[in-house]
């Protein structure tokens, strides 16, 4: 069930994927092909965008200074709240299309499986709590392996590309969080649509748009 009014026409879209998947390259695509469609489109990300957002945002990814697994997730389950009440849901109660890089799906993938955070029921209901109670009409998932996503980054960092705290995690951990992602996507196949992204961009890019078709 999602957190907003289906007699609107607005849809709110997540897209999700491992560091190099290629999601910001579709996500711009998508968004472009939208509002060229005649859609009222915004573009939003997590975490930062939102005032307050801003701020949690260095934090997380500065590597100034490191947070404790339980810290890191707080401050990503903060700005998620921020997000929704600022940003997401007045956009939706607008009637516009909104699509989001990154939402709860990542926080489930690189804090709670990443990190090993020990879940008794308690973190996910943390999860659901920070959404308040709004779930993406369609989640697109960037699958590319572990292997292959790591030898695009190696490529942006040879391009001068700078990386974040999370970009430089060990490969154990990036491929706990893939494993994750596909839990995820295997667990909800109605919402979450899973994309080789190992094709060419325009592949990628028509498989995602026949998804985008059917909401």
């Amino acid at each position: 069930m999602t957190g907003h009014d289906h007699a609107t026409q607005g849809k709110f879209i997540t897209f999700e994927g491992g560091d190099g998947s290629g999601k910001s390259t579709q996500l711009k695509l998508t968004v472009d092909w939208l509002k060229a469609s005649g859609k009222d489109v915004l573009q939003t990300f997590e975490p930062g965008d939102s005032g307050l957002g801003k701020e949690i945002r260095r934090l997380l990814l500065s590597g100034e200074h490191v947070p404790v697994p339980a810290t890191e997730l707080l401050l990503f389950l903060a700005d998620r709240a921020q997000h929704v009440a600022q940003v997401i849901q007045p956009a939706l109660a607008q009637g516009k299309w909104v699509v989001c890089d990154r939402y709860s799906d990542s926080t489930w993938a690189y804090q709670l499986a990443g990190r090993k955070l020990n879940d008794d029921g308690l973190l996910l209901q943390m999860l659901d709590f920070a959404e308040l109670g709004l779930k993406p009409d369609l989640t697109v998932w960037l699958n590319l392996s572990v292997e292959d996503a790591a030898k695009r980054m190696q490529q942006r960092q040879a391009d001068g590309e700078a990386s974040n705290r999370l970009d430089d995690e060990k490969t154990a951990f990036h491929h706990d969080v893939y494993h994750a992602f596909a839990d995820i996507q295997k667990h909800n196949p109605v919402r979450v649509k899973s994309i080789n992204a190992k094709q060419s961009i325009e592949a990628v890019q028509a498989d995602i748009r026949h998804h985008v078709l059917a909401l």
